[in-house]
C-alpha cells in the first residue's frame, strides 16, 4: 500500500520531519532525508500492527493530491513510500471464486505488467472499492 508522507525538512537545529497524514499519530524523523524515509516505513509498520493488534481496520491511504491541499501542510515536501501491509490483515485464506476468461485473462496481464499477482490485484481492487 503506497501511503502519501508529509516530509518537512531539516533546519539547523532539526531533523528531517516526517508525518503520514492517513495515520493519525504517526510520525518519525532522521537525521538525512534517506533516514526520514527509512525511519517512516519502520513508523508505518509499527503503526499498522498496533492497529491489527487492536482489531482495527488499515485505512486506505487519501489520493496525495488531496493531502497537498490541506493548508497544515503548507511548504511541506510530499512522497509516496510503499508498505506491504497484507501482514497485518490476518491468515490469507485460499477461495473459490468465478470470473469470465477474458477478464480474468486481462487481470492477470494488469497484474504482471505492474509487478502484482492476480490474487494481489484483487485484493488491492477490493480495498479500493470499499474506501
Amino acid at each position: 500500500m503506497k501511503f502519501p508522507i508529509a516530509i518537512e525538512p531539516a533546519t539547523e537545529s532539526t531533523a528531517w520531519g516526517v508525518v503520514v497524514p492517513d495515520l493519525p499519530g504517526c510520525f518519525s524523523a532522521g537525521d538525512t532525508a534517506e533516514d526520514a524515509f527509512a525511519n517512516a516505513v519502520d513508523a508505518i509498520e509499527a503503526h499498522c500492527e498496533i492497529l491489527a493488534e487492536d482489531n482495527v481496520d488499515i485505512p486506505v491511504p487519501r489520493p496525495l493530491a488531496e493531502w497537498q491541499r490541506d493548508p497544515e501542510y503548507a511548504g511541506w515536501v510530499w512522497a509516496l513510500v510503499d508498505v506491504d501491509v497484507t501482514r497485518f490483515e490476518g491468515k490469507a485464506e485460499k477461495i473459490n471464486i468465478t470470473l469470465p476468461r477474458r477478464l480474468l485473462a486481462k487481470i492477470d496481464d494488469y497484474a504482471k505488467a505492474h509487478g502484482s499477482t492476480r490474487s494481489g490485484f484483487l485484493a488491492e481492487a477490493a480495498r479500493a472499492a470499499m474506501h
